[in-house]
C-alpha cells in the first residue's frame, strides 16, 4: 500500500504540547484515536475539515499540520 502524499508533523506537535496524547488529540479533534494513529502513520489523509480541526486543538495554522510530500516514503 502506497504512503499518502500528504505529510504531518502530528506527532511530533503532540509531543511539543506536553507530551499531548493521541486520545487527548483524538478527543479534541473530535475522532477515534485510530484515526489519529493512521494520520501519523500517513496511511489517512484527513479531510479537509477535519485537517483544521486538528490545527485548532494545536491553535496553529493548517499549513503548520499538513504539508504537500513530493517523495513519500
Amino acid at each position: 500500500m502506497s504512503k499518502n502524499l500528504i505529510g504531518n508533523h502530528v506527532r511530533r506537535l503532540r509531543f511539543n504540547h506536553n507530551e499531548m496524547t493521541q486520545q487527548q488529540l483524538a478527543d479534541l479533534a473530535g475522532v477515534t484515536r485510530q484515526t489519529i494513529v493512521s494520520i501519523e502513520k500517513g496511511n489517512y489523509s484527513p479531510s479537509l475539515e477535519l485537517a483544521f480541526r486538528i490545527a485548532r486543538a494545536f491553535n496553529i495554522p493548517l499549513e503548520e499540520v499538513f504539508f504537500w510530500d513530493d517523495q513519500p516514503k
